[in-house]
């Protein structure tokens, strides 16, 4: 017969099971993918400060940022749980697979919205307000592929807001000039979730989803795509103009156009199979390329001043 589970061991059981289901989640939603928005909001608020910001204000944005990005990615999963059971490529997530009941998710999602509000008030009076209205546009994109096809372009948004969102939080008002690096992170990001949806393209058709693959084809999705990576470019030489940024910035840019050129070298419409290393590892190598470059060129031209 085995002994009474005691008050003191039942508490220790239910934090290891609360433990395991915080990184069932943290894994879930693939936390480290924070990198992708990451270096695009440490160069707005690089472009804001012009220089490096206050280590506490680098702090705070920071904190928003990976609360920010957990809570949407959760709350995507926690959404999209009845179709990723019915698609085989996604079928093995967390809540299809029984790893992890939708109450908990629900729960962390809501628990990773109020840390976003609550770094948010770190900041400035502006960055709070703003707040619930950079949790709407995070959380919409969860349902957007259920009635228009320009989805990828509402994913864009959602992380193009960071550079927007970190001038404010630095200068507590919004410049024109720093939207400029929102359009492009939001065609960046747009671009490749076009090249990441023809994966599921015979799924969305199924399921009645909307996407451009879906709507117009994996050939024409690579086009778009194209399109969008170029406008991107841009966009970026717009804002380095905009800034007035060195060569340095500028060798940035040329870096961050190979790469895209080489991540849309080793996919194509007849061959998916390494469009996980193109999205993934390569994208965070882009964020971070650009932020390096951005912030060699501020801070040098900060020291000959």
């Amino acid at each position: 017969m085995l002994p009474p589970i005691t008050e003191g061991a039942a508490g220790t059981l239910n934090l290891m099971a609360l433990l395991r289901n915080v990184g069932t989640t943290l894994e879930m939603i693939k936390w480290e993918h924070s990198v992708f928005a990451l270096p695009f909001a440490l160069s707005g608020a690089m472009l804001a400060a012009s220089g490096w910001p206050a280590w506490s204000k680098v702090f705070w944005i920071v904190v928003c940022m990976v609360t920010a990005r957990s809570a949407a990615m959760a709350f995507n999963r926690w959404a999209d749980a009845r179709l990723d059971a019915a698609n085989p490529r996604t079928a093995g997530r967390a809540i299809p697979a029984g790893l992890l009941s939708g109450r908990f998710v629900a729960g962390f999602t809501v628990f990773m919205s109020l840390a976003f509000v609550l770094a948010a008030a770190q900041l400035n009076r502006e960055t709070l307000l703003l707040s619930p209205v950079v949790l709407a546009v995070l959380l919409l994109y969860s349902y957007t592929k259920r009635f228009t096809r320009w989805s990828h372009l509402v994913l864009g948004l959602a992380l193009g807001i960071a550079p927007a969102a970190a001038w404010i939080a630095i200068r507590g008002t919004l410049d024109p000039r720093i939207v400029v690096l929102t359009a492009a992170v939001l065609f960046w990001v747009g671009g490749f979730d076009v090249l990441y949806a023809c994966q599921d393209m015979a799924h969305d058709r199924e399921s009645g989803l909307s996407s451009i693959p879906q709507t117009w084809g994996i050939q024409a999705a690579f086009w778009i795509a194209r399109v969008m990576h170029l406008v991107m470019i841009g966009l970026l030489c717009w804002l380095l103009k905009l800034f007035a940024l060195n060569a340095i910035a500028w060798v940035g840019v040329a870096a961050v156009g190979i790469l895209l050129v080489y991540e849309h070298l080793i996919i194509s419409p007849t061959d998916l199979r390494r469009l996980n290393a193109a999205f993934f590892t390569m994208n965070g190598i882009i964020s971070m390329v650009f932020f390096f470059f951005v912030a060699a060129a501020l801070l040098l031209s900060h020291s000959m001043h």
